[in-house]
């Protein structure tokens, strides 16, 4: 069996003539099946790109990204800014997936609710945005990814707008999440506690225009747990993937400072 995900040869441009910027590539990827793939780099390296052409969203400029798709909608994506209906009720808001994708009402009910409860909101159903803290909007967002069961679910950033302790518990969320069905997933981070507690490999990305410059294993056996933080082998991956993306950071910030 081939590559769930497989890029070759891409690139992507913005802009033209005098004002063509080259963003990304060339790049080359593949991810399996089941594996949970984390990508860390300096701010505008492309990351975020990437994950948008994964999704469909954007067509590389060059080179080609194919998925080996079973179902006609294989992606779903859940954004840093939570990217949910303040005017919905949140048990509409997860169900708005499968209502595009034609489900029953009835049977939509019946999967937001039991993915609202895994995600600890079972009694917010019929609550608005509105009263809703920041962590438990983001869980709405990830509920409403997952209710379409995708193949692959992309995640851009998606706890970077929460305070230290609300991120540290859906990381853990999100792991126990995840271990339990392993679908395939492509998690956008700019902190390798996070890639390293979540991923299988984790990638890192050089600056501007983005390439994979490495690609780490994570030596963690799952089921994993948020105290594997704590071990020296967490610490000592940690430090070996910031000396690689240190560079990279700078140079990023160089290239800021010359414009």
């Amino acid at each position: 069996m081939g590559p769930k995900i497989r890029a070759s040869a891409v690139e992507r441009y913005f802009g033209a003539n005098n004002d063509r910027v080259h963003a990304l590539g060339p790049l080359d990827l593949e991810i399996e099946q089941g594996e949970f793939v984390c990508i860390v780099g300096p701010s505008g390296c492309g990351k975020s790109t990437f994950l948008r052409m994964v999704a469909g969203l954007i067509n590389p400029s060059a080179g080609t990204v194919e998925i080996d798709a079973k179902t006609d909608e294989p992606t779903a994506m859940v954004f840093q800014d939570y990217s949910i209906y303040p005017w919905k009720k949140v048990l509409d808001n997860v169900r708005f997936g499968l209502d595009l994708a034609g489900v029953p009402k009835k049977e939509g009910n019946e999967r937001a609710r039991s993915y609202l409860a895994k995600l600890g909101l079972a009694d917010r159903e019929k609550s608005y945005p509105a009263t809703l803290s920041g962590g438990m909007k983001q869980r709405v967002a990830i509920a409403r990814a997952l209710a379409v069961e995708p193949e692959i679910l992309l995640m851009d950033e998606p706890f970077a707008a929460l305070d230290a302790q609300m991120r540290q518990i859906l990381q853990e969320e999100l792991l126990a999440l995840w271990q339990a069905d392993q679908r395939t997933v492509l998690f956008i981070t700019h902190s390798l506690d996070e890639a390293i507690l979540l991923g299988d490999r984790v990638l890192v990305m050089s600056s501007r225009p983005g390439r994979i410059i490495a690609s780490k294993k994570v030596p963690f056996p799952r089921p994993r747990r948020g105290d594997v933080r704590n071990t020296a082998e967490f610490a000592a991956l940690q430090g070996e993937l910031w000396d690689l993306l240190r560079h990279e950071v700078e140079a990023h910030l160089a290239d800021i400072g010359s414009k």
